[in-house]
């Protein structure tokens, strides 16, 4: 009895093992995964970016400039997100003067406040 408790603890170990290479190899995965979605998205915008700057096609770039004036104020959520995209949509919409403010660190309003 006493070699199937040691059998049984071995396989429990070598069972706790696989899980722990299991989640190792599910984390990297989840990772790679990540890191081909950020690839696409900053392809696409560069090929969107490219076709506004180059396009041989004065109307698509019309097109498509009107649509991303019409859609990212609605997509983008956040000032400093906006901020980037100052040549694309409209001033109102990305406010320059509270993406700094927001941009500065706690500890420096904190040293202001306290002069």
């Amino acid at each position: 009895m006493r070699e199937d408790a040691v059998a049984r603890r071995t396989i429990q170990e070598r069972l706790a093992q696989l899980e722990a290479q299991k989640k190792t190899l599910q984390a990297r995965l989840g990772k790679r995964e990540r890191a081909q979605d950020t690839r696409r998205k900053v392809l696409l915008g560069a090929l969107v970016l490219q076709r506004l700057e180059t396009s041989n096609d004065p109307e698509f770039s019309k097109r498509l400039g009107d649509w991303l004036r019409r859609e990212l104020p609605g997509f983008l959520t956040r000032d400093t997100d906006k901020a980037l995209f100052t040549d694309l949509i409209p001033s109102s919409v990305g406010q320059p003067a509270r993406v700094q403010e927001a941009e500065r660190p706690e500890s420096v309003e904190v040293s202001e406040r306290a002069a």
